[in-house]
């Protein structure tokens, strides 16, 4: 049965300076746990934790760019690119331009804090 989804829930967000995330789909607002969706709105300067997750995250971003840090790389993703970050990969987001981001992330299964496994900073 199709079930709308009204309006986001936002959820606090790690970083600095704050970002603002607005989950569709996930454990929050939909009690989903098998993937969860979300639109990001990072500002300019925005940096967060290293992280390894327990999840797979497809990341589309639709305005500014993106920086995607692993252990083998820096990625820049613009506007109209995306990026996929495996399960168990050691990952770092940020948006250090003066245009800040604006992105979708998937995470596969459903985002939850217990499975992000942030650095201490």
């Amino acid at each position: 049965m199709a079930k709308l989804i009204s309006s986001p829930t936002v959820i606090p967000a790690a970083g600095q300076p704050p970002k603002i995330i607005e989950e569709f789909v996930g454990r929050v607002n939909s009690n989903t746990s098998a993937l969860s969706i979300a639109k990001m709105t990072s500002p300019a300067g925005w940096r967060e934790a290293g992280q390894t997750p327990e999840f797979d995250e497809y990341t589309v971003v639709l305005q500014g760019e993106l920086q995607v840090e692993t252990r083998g790389a820096v990625h820049k993703v613009a506007a109209g690119q995306a990026i996929v970050v495996s399960a168990g990969e050691w990952v770092r987001y940020s948006t250090p331009t003066p245009q800040g981001a604006q992105y979708i992330a998937v995470c596969l299964p459903a985002f939850t804090p217990a499975t992000v496994h942030r650095d201490a900073e």
